[in-house]
């Protein structure tokens, strides 16, 4: 369905940024994608890629400077020829009451869930203007839909995205390109992994489907957002919680 098409990806090392490069590759797309700090999962993840018969590149970026993002653009355009689908997948937690927040937790979160958002779209937007197609999907929350107690940064930064969803699919909808968000809600990985077992159990009995959704659920609604299937839908929200948000 995604054959020869071209995708970048933020923060796809691990988690759900990992099992939506995947799900891409194993539909014929070649993959760009970035990472932090995790080089020795960056270059696995790149090798599975290449084993299923797509190119694929692992690029070392700070997705909060904008200088390093449009490094990181030029250099997929340049590889691989062009670009199709922009998946903005990083993303950070700093959790605390409010009363105890430090600047820097705030800001940090800030810089790279929305602000990241905003500097890989505008690095892209140039490009799938000229061509008049292309798909953007940004990984948004269920915190950013309903709120959630002890996330006031990450809260804000996940509405920020879909209000930034909403506003550049209205811009860029006559050109032919579509902009959507996936908002998730607990998703079983090494993020939810650091929360504390309490705290997951009390999510549980909120959920009604009674578990932690699979990086793999939220993948499949990114290819699904991706592809020819979606043509006709944008500056939409789709909410994979399980429930949680309904209850």
């Amino acid at each position: 369905m995604l054959k020869n098409k071209v995708a970048i990806i933020s923060g796809a090392s691990r988690g759900i940024g990992r099992a939506i490069a995947l799900e891409l590759a194993q539909e014929g797309c070649h993959i760009s994608f970035s990472f932090r700090q995790k080089s020795t999962e960056a270059a696995q993840l790149e090798k599975e890629i290449i084993k299923l018969g797509v190119k694929a590149k692992a690029f070392q970026v700070d997705i909060t400077d904008s200088q390093s993002v449009d490094i990181w653009v030029a250099k997929t355009k340049e590889l691989f020829g062009g670009l199709d689908i922009v998946v903005n997948n990083a993303g950070i937690t700093r959790d605390k009451a409010l009363m105890g927040m430090e600047k820097k937790d705030w800001q940090e979160v800030i810089d790279t869930n929305l602000t990241g958002t905003y500097n890989l779209c505008q690095a892209c937007i140039i490009g799938l203007l000229k061509q008049k197609s292309g798909s953007i999907i940004n990984i948004s929350s269920v915190s950013g839909v309903i709120g959630l107690a002890r996330q006031v940064n990450y809260s804000a930064s996940k509405a920020g995205v879909i209000g930034l969803t909403k506003a550049l699919a209205k811009e860029v909808g006559p050109y032919n390109i579509r902009v959507n968000a996936v908002a998730a809600g607990f998703i079983d990985t090494d993020m939810t992994k650091e929360l504390k077992e309490t705290f997951k159990d009390k999510m549980l009995e909120t959920i009604p489907m009674a578990r932690f959704g699979k990086p793999e659920e939220v993948a499949k609604t990114v290819k699904f957002l991706a592809g020819e299937e979606s043509n006709y839908i944008t500056g939409e929200v789709i909410v994979i919680d399980g429930g949680l948000s309904m209850a």
